[in-house]
């Protein structure tokens, strides 16, 4: 049997960077993780350059049943913060669209950096090891590894969401919050492709072909680009939006952001020998353009329909409404909404209220960062607000 400080299950974002900060503060770290090596969502991350942190970063672009919650860690550990720590390793790194912050080479990098982190901390890796047991008692945590007992005073839950379970992902994290008494808001996928079904199938067709848009799922609103796919809607903005969908709900879409109320009626004076789709084709995929006229049945020159089914037009192209049948589920989710709750946890320790020296940090608590760098970031603060006070 072994002893240590704190036991911390899952040595992905959040858990590498908890065991690194605990483990510098001299604590005696044993970091436990069931896949063969650390970090594995980090290295597929960004196409492989990982998306590290944004800029932007702040506690009104995660979702969470408390808005507040995340907002001490992120305070306390900023995107500013762990910049400092990849530049101080010498990575080299550029800024893509909306405040998204990428390694110049691979993701490699930042998974390499914080196990030299923990090195620094000594902390003890235990890669490929399936938790069998976990139970409390006596003030420790007895941690059961493949016939092998560990204890310790602490215990980190940092074992993710179910979201990419070829990746090894599971509801562990959910199970054994439950075990202890915590409560759980429903996991369901997020940043997640949407699929269509019954007449909206006829969109598939345009599998491929993208647009820049703006999404709306609920009263929040995302422009960025959406894609077509052979099972419904995909890209940043429907992934966006996706994280405040529910099901039964409609997704809404503005094909023209740019264009100004009136500009049919406009045209028709300008050019009305033109047709709806060669209009649209300005803006949009010729394709796109086609569909979009065909199901308006506006085929024929602009001149020959009156004002009124050119606003209904506009107005139809700027609130094109898409009912979802569902999504594609955790296979393609980039994280999992929901999670072990806000309520059981401090927001400035990430320790359970009501189990002593139990902690939760990362995609395993219910907060839910947008698209682009913001789960990273939030993986590092709770990450390093556990790791101050093991």
């Amino acid at each position: 049997m072994s002893d240590y400080d704190a036991i911390i299950l899952g040595a992905g974002a959040a858990g590498l960077m908890c065991a690194a900060v605990a483990g510098q503060r001299g604590r005696k770290i044993l970091l436990v993780d069931h896949a063969d090596q650390a970090g594995k969502k980090i290295l597929i991350s960004g196409g492989g350059r990982c998306n590290f942190t944004n800029v932007h970063t702040a506690a009104d672009r995660y979702i969470s049943a408390n808005p507040h919650f995340a907002k001490s860690a992120l305070g306390r550990y900023s995107a500013q913060d762990f910049l400092a720590l990849v530049e101080s390793y010498g990575i080299s790194w550029h800024e893509k669209t909306l405040g998204q912050l990428f390694c110049d080479g691979s993701a490699k990098q930042i998974v390499e950096m914080l196990l030299d982190e923990c090195d620094k901390g000594r902390v003890d890796l235990s890669p490929g090891r399936a938790v069998t047991g976990v139970d409390h008692a006596d003030g420790r945590y007895r941690v059961s590894l493949d016939g092998r007992t560990v204890t310790a005073p602490a215990l980190v839950i940092a074992t993710g969401g179910p979201s990419i379970p070829k990746m090894g992902a599971t509801g562990f994290a959910y199970d054994l919050a439950r075990q202890f008494g915590l409560k759980v808001v429903e996991p369901r996928p997020a940043l997640v492709p949407l699929t269509l079904g019954g007449d909206e199938t006829l969109f598939r067709e345009l599998s491929g072909v993208a647009a820049e848009v703006v999404a709306t799922a609920g009263k929040t609103a995302f422009r960025e680009a959406a894609l077509f796919t052979h099972r419904g809607l995909s890209g940043p903005a429907i992934l966006q939006a996706s994280s405040y969908w529910r099901n039964g709900q409609p997704v809404g879409i503005d094909f023209l952001p740019d264009r100004e109320s009136g500009w049919l009626p406009a045209a028709k004076r300008t050019t009305p020998r033109a047709t709806l789709r060669k209009l649209l084709g300005s803006t949009l995929p010729d394709r796109l353009a086609e569909t979009l006229s065909e199901r308006l049945g506006m085929t024929s020159e602009i001149s020959t329909l009156t004002d009124r089914k050119l606003q209904d037009a506009e107005r139809a192209l700027s609130h094109w409404q898409f009912t979802p049948n569902g999504s594609e589920g955790y296979a393609k989710a980039e994280v999992t909404a929901g999670g072990i709750s806000t309520a059981e946890l401090s927001s400035q320790t990430m320790q359970a209220k009501r189990v002593p020296m139990l902690y939760a940090v990362g995609e395993a608590v219910d907060v839910t960062g947008w698209l682009g760098g913001y789960n990273f970031q939030w993986a590092w603060a709770s990450g390093w607000a556990a790791g101050q006070v093991l």
